[in-house]
């Protein structure tokens, strides 16, 4: 069963650490060395100094001075409702909601926590030593549950507000107990889920911060990432049929039964078309095993054109049930499967552990 429980975050206090917009940051994974240099100069107290320190004992240092300094202070305890607004790759507005609680971190063979990705090695011992150093949850993972939020979106102003993000504390009257049910897909942070499961098995705490989102939340949306192969090493890919970006359009009229992408070489694009059952990422993966990846059409079809791949993969999105459906038969996927947009803010709540 799913142990969730609400808890006692630890927050910025914004009187002595300045304003929040000063203080927060996307996930560590996502920041290149130019826009750490540039979040670190934000601010004494920016959130990257603890995610991403040099080295993890710095941050460690920085964590406990910060509270002891009233920087950082303890709320109280509480579940916390969330709303992102954002704009997808696709243009198109939308708002997700989410759960912030606390989760006990559940070994894979116990079917509560689904993966889909697998992991690799060197992030989880760089995430490892950063949790042994801090003692602290920095940064939420993202899970997602099938059925209706079992809980409502207040509509008091929210306690806490930054760049198109609002939380409110709420209470966890039987929200714990309906989660006790309920199967949680990892969506994004696999290698720090993994990092709580090893952290806990040396004697740390074995809870962490997730946000939990519905799988039938109207903002909820998975977006593709297109596959770019520098060497197609004499794979047959389809005779051109017509442009590449008409192609994609047409990508959702067909069946989700069998796998299909459009595939573009300089010489035009046409249909690939997989097996019964087979998802579309894995139909790419058989026929380009090494490949790098994009979110943009656009630079998928200039990469192409420009002479820098020798093929573009482009992709629909998946579904949630069939990733859902996946991991439920402790199947995993091709790396970055699935692309679910925004990510999770960093530094609106911490969690020790």
């Amino acid at each position: 069963m799913a142990e969730i429980k609400p808890f006692r975050a630890v927050r910025y206090n914004e009187a002595k650490a300045g304003p929040l917009a000063s203080l927060v940051a996307p996930p560590y994974d996502v920041i290149g060395p130019e826009e750490r240099l540039d979040y670190l100069e934000r601010s004494q107290y920016n959130v990257v100094h603890l995610t991403l320190p040099e080295p993890e004992e710095e941050a460690g240092r920085a964590f406990a001075a910060w509270r002891e300094e009233g920087v950082l202070v303890d709320d109280e305890e509480a579940l916390w409702a969330l709303e992102q607004d954002y704009v997808g790759p696709d243009g198109v507005g939308r708002t997700r909601r989410g759960l912030i609680v606390a989760l006990k971190a559940e070994p894979y063979e116990t079917g509560v926590v689904l993966p889909h990705e697998r992991t690799h090695r060197g992030p989880k011992e760089g995430r490892l030593r950063l949790l042994r150093a801090v003692r602290a949850q920095l940064e939420p993972i993202f899970l997602l549950y099938e059925g209706l939020a079992p809980y409502d979106q207040p509509s008091r102003p929210p306690d806490l507000e930054v760049e198109g993000n609002r939380l409110w504390r709420i209470e966890g009257d039987g929200i714990s107990d309906w989660f006790a049910e309920r199967k949680l897909l990892i969506a994004d942070g696999h290698h720090r889920y993994e990092t709580a499961l090893a952290y806990a098995a040396e004697g740390g705490s074995p809870w962490m911060m997730v946000v939990l989102v519905s799988a039938e939340d109207p903002g909820l949306e998975i977006f593709p990432t297109h596959r770019l192969a520098q060497h197609l090493n004499g794979a047959e890919l389809p005779p051109p049929s017509g442009d590449p970006r008409d192609l994609l359009a047409f990508l959702e009229d067909e069946p989700r039964s069998r796998a299909v992408a459009v595939a573009y070489r300089s010489e035009g694009a046409g249909f690939l078309y997989g097996e019964e059952g087979e998802l579309d990422v894995e139909l790419v993966a058989r026929h380009a095993p090494e490949v790098t990846y994009t979110a943009s059409t656009d630079e998928a079809i200039s990469a192409v054109d420009e002479g820098k791949a020798e093929a573009a993969f482009l992709l629909r999105p998946l579904r949630v049930e069939d990733v859902f459906a996946k991991a439920s038969r402790g199947e995993v996927m091709p790396q970055k499967s699935t692309y679910f947009f925004p990510k999770l803010l960093s530094g609106l709540l911490f969690l020790p552990a």
